[in-house]
């Protein structure tokens, strides 16, 4: 299937959601949402589609996907590694996991390999942190990460194993 018919198929689905849901600007953060769900990130086409869809303006629908940091304007990698870095976290080393981490793959924290495999992002408290340092690899959380542990993470990750 042809990249164009892929995004008219997403694009499709997008339009069905927000005719259920209702296209009023109430609703614009969970259609953000899940278009970035469906497209894998909000570039400035998909943004421009929701702003018509709406009827609000572009600007407005930009505003809310740069305020907000679970947004994002730019394709993430197949395998998203988010390492918490609160309080609790920072105390117990984060710091160090995530310099490794950066290091192991090459790339610093926010982006993503040349191969798209993997994105490095650096979180502010997660909320778990009891199990600090915590890295959470495409939603899995890890807890009392240390250093020594990053490489069967990523093994983990490229297997497949949860």
């Amino acid at each position: 299937m042809c990249k164009n018919k892929l995004a008219e198929e997403k694009f499709a689905e997008l339009d069905a959601f927000i005719e259920k849901l209702g296209a009023k600007e109430e609703n614009l953060i969970e259609i953000l949402h899940r278009a970035q769900n469906l497209f894998g990130y909000l570039p400035k086409e998909v943004q421009l589609h929701v702003s018509r869809s709406l009827k609000i303006s572009a600007a407005k629908v930009n505003g809310v996907v740069t305020f907000y940091s679970y947004f994002t304007e730019t394709p993430k990698g197949k395998y998203v590694i988010s390492v918490c870095m609160g309080t609790a976290c920072f105390v117990r080393g984060s710091s160090d996991i995530l310099m490794a981490l950066q290091k192991k793959l090459g790339i610093s924290s926010g982006e993503t390999t040349k191969d798209g495999k993997f994105t490095i992002d650096a979180l502010r408290c997660v909320g778990a942190c009891g199990l600090a340092p915590v890295v959470i690899t495409n939603g899995k959380v890890h807890g009392r990460v240390e250093v020594d542990d990053l490489d069967n993470i990523l093994v983990e990750l490229e297997s497949g194993v949860r």
